[in-house]
C-alpha cells in the first residue's frame, strides 16, 4: 500500500479518457485520498477533446485539460497509423475554442515504432504535425506534453530546433545520454509506476531530480502488466525514485511538485488549497 503524506501535494498526469465513466468519481476520490493536488487529463485525438473539457468542468480546480494530437492515431481497435496533417486540421478548431482553459498542448510527439511507420514520408508527416503543435504551444505560452517512443533523439532535436523551451517528455524510452540533451534544454521527464519493472531505472539514476516529474499515464504503465493503472499509484513512482536517488520520499515529493508547478503555472494559480 502506498503511503500518503497529509499536507503534502503532488501532481499526476492521468489519461482519463480511458477511465470508464461509471467509476470516475471513485478514481478522483482515491486520487485525493492519496494526497494528489491535481490531475492533468491528456488527449490523443480530437474525438476526445470535448470529454476532457467536460471532466475539467466536472472537477474544477482538480482536473486540468491538455489537448493535442498524438503521433499515433487509431483507425480501429485492431489498426493504428501515424498522425497526419488532416488529423491536426480536425483538432485545431477545438483547441482554438478552449485555448484559455488549457494547461498544456498534448499529447504530441513522434513515434517511429516500425508498425506505425512504413517509410520516410510517414516520419515526415509526424514531424509536421509536431512542428505545428509546437508553434501553437509557443503562441499560447503553454508547455508541450511529449511522446517519443523509439524516437527519443529526433524528438528532442526537433523540439530544440523549434525553439521549444517548456516540455515534458513522458515515459521516455531513449538512452539516458539522449535525455541529458533534453535536460540541458530545460525539459522535464515524467516517471510512471511502471518504473519498478522497466529500464527507466537507468534514466532516473542520471536525471537531476530538478528535471523529474511524476505521472501515472493511467490506465497504462502501472506497476503490474495488464492491470489498470490509476492516478493514486503516483506514490509508487515517488517511492521508487527516492530509493534510486538515495534521497527521502519527502524530498522527491516536494521537488517534483515544485517542478510540475513550474511547468504548469496555470495549475498553480487555479488549485484549491
Amino acid at each position: 500500500r502506498c503511503r500518503t503524506w497529509p499536507g503534502r501535494t503532488t501532481l499526476a498526469a492521468v489519461w482519463s479518457r480511458r477511465i470508464p465513466s461509471w467509476d470516475i468519481d471513485e478514481v478522483v476520490e482515491n486520487s485525493k485520498k492519496a494526497g494528489l493536488l491535481a490531475l492533468v487529463a491528456v488527449a490523443e485525438h480530437s474525438g476526445e477533446f470535448e470529454k476532457i473539457i467536460e471532466l475539467s468542468k466536472r472537477f474544477p480546480g482538480f482536473v486540468f485539460p491538455c489537448l493535442g494530437v498524438h503521433p499515433v492515431q487509431q483507425i480501429s481497435p485492431e489498426q493504428q497509423r501515424g498522425a497526419s496533417v488532416q488529423d491536426l486540421d480536425a483538432a485545431l478548431p477545438v483547441i482554438e475554442k478552449y485555448k484559455d482553459h488549457l494547461v498544456a498542448i498534448g499529447e504530441v510527439g513522434l513515434d517511429f515504432t516500425p508498425r506505425y511507420v512504413n517509410d520516410e514520408s510517414d516520419k515526415e508527416s509526424q514531424r509536421q504535425v509536431l512542428i505545428r503543435q509546437a508553434q501553437i504551444a509557443k503562441e499560447l505560452d503553454l508547455p508541450l506534453n511529449v511522446h517519443s517512443r523509439s524516437a527519443g533523439r529526433p524528438t528532442i532535436h526537433l523540439l530544440k530546433k523549434q525553439g521549444v523551451q517548456k516540455a515534458l517528455l513522458h515515459a521516455f524510452d531513449g538512452k539516458p545520454s539522449v535525455a541529458m540533451e533534453g535536460v540541458k534544454a530545460g525539459y522535464f521527464f515524467s516517471i510512471p509506476p511502471s518504473i519498478i519493472r522497466s529500464d527507466q531505472q537507468k534514466l532516473v539514476k542520471q536525471l537531476p531530480l530538478e528535471n523529474i516529474c511524476l505521472e501515472t499515464d493511467s490506465p497504462a504503465l502501472g506497476p503490474e502488466k495488464q492491470v489498470r493503472n490509476e492516478p493514486k499509484n503516483i506514490c509508487i513512482s515517488a517511492e521508487y525514485i527516492s530509493k534510486i536517488k538515495g534521497v527521502s520520499l519527502e524530498e522527491v515529493m516536494e521537488v517534483t511538485t515544485q517542478n510540475a508547478l513550474r511547468l504548469f503555472p496555470k495549475i498553480k494559480s487555479a488549485i484549491r488549497p
